[in-house]
């Protein structure tokens, strides 16, 4: 039995496809297809149920898929165990927030293959929450207050910001000087999010209300910069904006509280020594306690 064919079986049972599978391996659907035909044929049973839509594994294949992962899982930490020190190899597939990712964290990233020629590194960014295991991510590097999962975490360093407006939007609509006041003004933001402040020492929570809503922080450093509503940002997204006077803060007495930076990964004994590799990278870089934390 071949790992590979192993290997290939999980992709597509966690993918839910030939073709998506295809992508992660970096091969064509043919070869998939041929490795998935093989160990069925070697086991004699049925692993996956195709459709026009993708495949789903059949109750034999769910099984099986539980003891094919944990085998790929120990063959990949045996080998990293044997290659030399300070050598890595194979693929690493890294999700990072569209708002750093190209800006701050993909210089890691290039410093880290260029450290290691034989290793294969895949990044995509996005600033929604990746589902690292549906879609092969060996980890996630994320910023902010992370919800509750199942995934591991290992923080990396601080996140620092805080509330911002446009001079123009305060002048016509006056600035905020407690939470309270803050929650009655037009707020841009990602979503239904909470927003925190620190009183007295403690963290409160805010639901605030606006028209404009993006899921990415670039875009609602603009819609502040248009006067459009009142922004909780990293300062290293508003850094430039305040320094130029085109963004100011606001409730400067109730600041947001620290947030951090993570690497994230499946649950799983063992880190591989790629993640490993790549979170101390990104300690290394962004490890400091300085005040803005992420910036440039």
């Amino acid at each position: 039995m071949e790992i590979e064919d192993l290997r290939t079986f999980v992709e597509v049972a966690d993918a839910g496809g030939v073709t998506p599978a295809s992508r992660r391996l970096g091969i064509s659907k043919s070869m998939v297809s041929r490795r998935l035909a093989r160990l069925e044929a070697e086991l004699s049973v049925q692993l996956l149920a195709r459709t026009t839509r993708g495949a789903s594994l059949t109750e034999a294949g769910a099984t099986f898929r539980e003891y094919a992962a944990r085998v790929v899982a120990e063959i990949d930490v045996a080998k990293e165990t044997v290659l030399p020190a300070g050598e890595l190899r194979g693929r690493l597939r890294v999700a990072a927030p569209l708002s750093f990712g190209p800006t701050h964290f993909a210089p890691v990233l290039a410093d880290m293959a260029d450290r290691y020629p034989e290793l294969h590194i895949h990044s995509s960014y996005t600033d929604r929450f990746v589902d690292l295991v549906t879609e092969g991510y060996d980890c996630a590097i994320r910023v902010g207050l992370l919800p509750d999962s199942n995934l591991l975490a290992r923080r990396i360093g601080p996140l620092f910001g805080q509330y911002v407006a446009s001079p123009a939007y305060l002048e016509k609509h006056g600035s905020p000087q407690t939470p309270e006041e803050l929650v009655a003004h037009q707020a841009v933001m990602q979503g239904t999010e909470t927003w925190y402040a620190t009183v007295d020492g403690k963290v409160v929570t805010m639901r605030p209300q606006g028209r404009f809503k993006a899921d990415n922080g670039v875009a609602l450093v603009a819609a502040a910069l248009a006067g459009i509503g009142i922004a909780a940002l990293p300062n290293g997204l508003t850094k430039e904006h305040l320094a130029s006077g085109a963004l100011v803060p606001v409730m400067s007495h109730y600041p947001i509280p620290e947030h951090g930076i993570y690497v994230v990964r499946p649950p799983g004994q063992h880190p591989s020594r790629k993640v490993r590799v790549l979170t101390e990278m990104l300690i290394e870089c962004f490890g400091h306690s300085a005040e803005e934390g992420i910036a440039a």
